[in-house]
């Protein structure tokens, strides 16, 4: 292995970490705020991406929470799901609903607009990370 491969397999394991609390970050900031489960699903992608060409599509494949159809089908079923809760409340589908929860010191308001951009996020990244993967093992084939 050269010197210049090892260095870049030694910082991708210090940054991939890094870029998925990044694109949890973005996530997370995004449902009120430009972001959101797009992007960070993107960010999600990158970072496998990353790992795949800096190691191998395999490895990047392990590092993934689920495979990536099942990835984009449970993150297309939270997206569904999210649009459920406006549904009983009387409103039509996806129409999202905030509630605030009182904690000690503070309050939290949490919204079902958050179950969705989760959807997106985890559709994303099992979508085109699925692809790029996919994408990418088939260039390692042919070489």
């Amino acid at each position: 292995m050269s010197p210049r491969a090892l260095l870049a397999e030694v910082l991708l394991r210090i940054l991939y970490p890094v870029l998925l609390l990044a694109s949890l970050w973005i996530l997370l900031r995004g449902h009120n705020e430009p972001g959101g489960g797009f992007v960070g699903g993107l960010l999600a992608v990158a970072a496998s991406a990353a790992m795949a060409l800096t190691l191998t599509t395999a490895e990047a494949r392990q590092r993934l929470p689920l495979p990536p159809p099942r990835l984009t089908a449970l993150g297309v079923l939270i997206a569904l799901l999210s649009g459920l809760p406006g549904v009983f409340a009387g409103q039509p589908f996806l129409t999202h609903l905030w509630v605030t929860v009182p904690l000690a010191v503070t309050e939290l308001p949490l919204s079902t607009v958050m179950l969705f951009d989760l959807g997106v996020y985890l559709a994303v990244w099992g979508a085109v990370g699925g692809y790029c993967l996919s994408l990418l093992a088939t260039v390692e084939e042919q070489q």
